[in-house]
C-alpha cells in the first residue's frame, strides 16, 4: 500500500526538507524525545495503539505485531566488533535489548541508557539477575546527555532509534560519545536506510505510532560525518537500518 493511500498519512521527510534547510532548534529535541519515550512506554507496558483500518491493513504491521519483523529491525553490532573481556561498554537508546542480545557471553562490562522509564525498569529488574557483575545498570536519559566520565568506554552503542532525529541532534551524541570514549575506543550506531524496500512504509508505521521518523538519505549521513573528520572502520547493510563503526 503507498503512502498516497493512507488517511492523511503524516509527513516523513529528511531533516533537510522539513526544516527547510534549517536546523531546528533543540527545543524541538525534547518534543521529539517526549514522543518517542511515550511510542515506546506504550509498548513495553502492552498498551494499545488505536490506528486506521488502512494502517493495520498493511503487512508490514501484520509482521510488527506477530513479531517477525523484529529480525529486519535488529542490528547485529557484534558482528562488525565483538566486545572483548573486561571491556566496558555503553549501550545508548538500549531499550530492552540486554534481554535479547548475548551480552553475557562477552564478560564485558555493559551499561545501558534509556528514555522509556519502563524498559529502564524492566532491565534494571532483570539485569543483575542475568549477570549482577557485568550488569552496571540502565539510567533514564536522553543520549545526547552522558553523565560518565571522560574516556570511561571502550565501545558505545546505538541502535533502532537515529531515525527518531534529526542531523544536528546527531551532532550532539557524536560529540558527548566522543567524551565519553577512551582514545582507541569505537562508537557502533544505525541509521534507516531510505532506499531499502521496507523503510518508507515502516516510517509510516513508526509515524502512527506516535514516533516521527526522519527518512535521511546514507549519504547526508556520510557528509555529517565527514564534516566532523570522524573516521568510519566499518559498515554493514541489513534489511532497513545501516552500521557504522566509527571512531571518533
Amino acid at each position: 500500500m503507498s503512502k498516497k493511500e493512507l488517511p492523511q498519512a503524516p509527513t516523513v521527510l529528511s531533516s533537510e526538507n522539513r526544516h527547510g534547510g534549517d536546523h531546528p532548534h533543540p527545543s524541538h529535541w525534547q518534543h521529539q524525545l517526549s514522543n518517542v519515550a511515550q511510542r515506546f512506554n506504550r509498548e513495553y507496558h502492552r498498551d494499545g495503539f488505536d490506528l486506521p483500518p488502512e494502517v493495520e491493513a498493511m503487512a508490514i504491521f501484520q509482521d510488527w505485531m506477530s513479531g517477525s519483523l523484529q529480525t529486519q529491525l535488529t542490528s547485529s553490532f557484534w558482528e562488525l566488533t565483538k566486545p572483548r573481556k573486561g571491556d566496558r561498554c555503553l549501550d545508548l537508546g538500549c531499550g530492552i535489548s540486554f534481554l535479547i542480545y548475548p551480552w553475557r557471553e562477552w564478560n564485558a562490562f555493559f551499561y545501558g541508557q534509556e528514555i522509556s522509564g519502563i524498559a529502564k525498569d524492566i532491565l534494571n529488574s532483570r539485569g543483575p539477575q542475568l549477570n549482577s557483575k557485568l550488569f552496571k545498570g540502565v539510567v533514564l536519559a536522553p543520549a545526547h546527555e552522558l553523565n560518565y566520565p571522560t574516556e570511561q568506554f571502550d565501545l558505545v552503542i546505538a541502535t533502532g532509534f537515529s531515525c527518531y532525529y534529526p542531523l544536528d541532534y546527531w551532532q550532539a551524541v557524536l560529540k558527548e560519545v566522543g567524551r565519553v570514549l577512551k582514545p582507541e575506543g569505537t562508537f557502533i550506531f544505525d541509521v534507516l536506510n531510505p532506499s531499502l524496500p521496507l523503510s518508507e512504509n515502516w516510517a509510516i508505521l513508526e509515524t502512527y505510532l506516535g514516533a516521527e521518523v526522519f527518512l535521511e538519505p546514507l549519504p547526508h549521513w556520510d557528509s555529517l560525518l565527514r564534516g566532523l573528520n570522524i573516521n568510519v572502520i566499518n559498515q554493514q547493510s541489513g534489511e532497513l537500518f545501516h552500521l557504522y563503526q566509527v571512531r571518533l
